[in-house]
């Protein structure tokens, strides 16, 4: 069994896309995966799987969640080792320890690639940083996020990619979530 991660995009914020975690949680577990455990009320999950992981297990999990839940959203999956590397792979050490509300990891569907961090990285008007990961990136907002022009649409269109994103007090609730998987 491989313990997984998977962050949906867009559930439960601003009175939009209203969805149970206990109705996710019974649906992953119809589907016959163990040990479903829910996370915050922003649609983040931890399951084990056996032989699915990856794109197949995000498309397994988008459809069942339209079909028998009436929900349309993205799943991003990673494995527990996957969300270990992004924990320890973080280039903002500094602000995950003073300031983990203004620091976001986006997951992405697909690898962004260097020309499009730069293209993104030209378009910010703010003082906002963006650095690549493998399937995501993390981005500082050390002037918050609420009224930043660094919206999700832009990230997405910049980097040719959909996305969702957590800030790092997430990022570690999850990460602990999964201490002793890895």
């Amino acid at each position: 069994m491989t313990l997984h991660i998977a962050l949906l995009r867009s559930v439960n914020l601003a009175g939009r896309n209203h969805i149970a975690m206990s109705d996710l949680k019974d649906l992953l577990t119809d589907l016959g995966f163990p040990g479903v455990r829910s996370l915050l009320q922003s649609g983040n999950l931890v399951f084990e799987s056996k032989g699915k992981s990856g794109t197949a297990l995000e498309v397994l999990l988008e459809r069942a969640t339209e079909k028998h839940l009436k929900l349309r959203t993205g799943y991003f999956v990673r494995t527990a080792k996957e969300w270990s590397d992004i924990v320890a792979g973080n280039p903002f050490p500094a602000e995950a320890k003073d300031d983990p509300g203004h620091l976001v990891v986006s997951l992405l569907k697909q690898p962004p690639q260097a020309k499009d961090v730069e293209a993104l990285t030209a378009a910010i008007r703010g003082r906002e940083i963006v650095r690549r990961g493998s399937r995501h990136a993390y981005i500082t907002y050390p002037d918050g996020i609420g009224q930043s022009k660094l919206t999700t649409a832009l990230i997405e269109k910049k980097l040719g990619s959909s996305a969702t994103s957590r800030n790092w007090n997430t990022v570690r609730k999850l990460h602990a979530a999964i201490q002793g998987a890895v």
